[in-house]
């Protein structure tokens, strides 16, 4: 099991140009494994596309990824050309993950879709990405979108350009075991992957599929300290289920821990993302970061 350890910022990380460009440096030259950047029209981060392809620029090694990218509301043509002009500039190193996008109002209007339409366009949209990013036209006649002999290029180095998705209800998990090729968990326990991981298997299996094996993974949200209740607030709208302080680990050996817990239970891919001001305030944070948790990478 290879095990790989990425980081995100967050979707409220704020968007000065000085402050991007030293992460984006600092991980690179630390070792982690991977860059995610998340979608949220209202928060003050970069739109992650953009965000992303100025990282490209400046790593060679880094892995990219959209955790995650809202799928309804968008020209399946003009992304497929987007997403795979990033996955060539990078040389094959762009991990696109899909979501339906934030329950908010505030948010949902932003993208024209309404609520329950979202998932029905989600299911349409990415096998017509897939066709779009291998075959060398597309016929395609369905409800939303009606193409003839589509060509767009260019076309991902990676074949195929395998696409994760985030969620944790059943119906989430369905759709990965349905559609996608990864899982990476949201403000899940390792207890709810462990018993989520099933059902993702058991749909794909249903479906004639298999889900490779090393494709699944967490974000694993972490504060400094003792968290504000602001987060806490937060954190509990995402999963009313769980107390906010046994889901998010404060400090960095209580971070570990909980990355080896995902890790034991066969969850290799680890996304670790920040949840207070501290975020990637400066160099030292998260050099402190990588000497805390880079080790665990096999």
């Amino acid at each position: 099991m290879k095990v790989r350890i990425g980081f995100a910022p967050g979707a409220r990380s704020g968007a000065d140009a000085g402050r991007f460009l030293e992460l984006v440096d600092g991980l690179e030259d630390l070792g982690f494994d991977s860059l995610w950047l998340s979608e949220r029209v209202s928060g003050d981060a970069p739109d992650p596309i953009i965000g992303l392809s100025v990282a490209a620029g400046r790593t060679k090694r880094m892995k990219l990824g959209t955790g995650v990218q809202v799928l309804p509301g968008r020209n399946p043509a003009l992304l497929a050309q987007s997403l795979a002009s990033l996955d060539v500039l990078s040389n094959g190193r762009f991990l696109p993950g899909f979501g339906l996008g934030a329950v908010d109002r505030a948010e949902q209007q932003a993208f024209g879709v309404a609520r329950e339409e979202r998932a029905p366009w989600f299911d349409e949209v990415i096998p017509l990405l897939q066709r779009i990013w291998s075959e060398e036209s597309v016929d395609h006649d369905g409800r939303r979108f009606h193409y003839e002999s589509l060509r767009v290029r260019p076309q991902p180095v990676q074949q195929p350009l395998e696409i994760w998705f985030g969620g944790k209800a059943p119906s989430e998990l369905r759709r990965v075991g349905r559609l996608g090729d990864g899982w990476l968990a949201s403000f899940a326990m390792p207890d709810d992957c462990a018993s989520g991981r099933p059902i993702v298997e058991a749909e794909a299996s249903a479906f004639g599929r298999a889900i490779d094996p090393e494709h699944f993974g967490a974000m694993v949200f972490y504060t400094d300290s003792t968290m504000p209740d602001a987060v806490a607030e937060i954190i509990s709208k995402r999963n009313p289920s769980v107390d906010p302080h046994d889901l998010v680990p404060a400090g960095l050996a209580n971070l570990r821990k909980r990355c080896s817990e995902f890790i034991e239970i066969g969850f290799s891919k680890l996304v670790v993302v920040p949840m207070d001001a501290a975020r990637e305030k400066d160099g030292n944070s998260l050099t402190q970061l990588a000497d805390s948790l880079l080790d665990l990478q096999t």
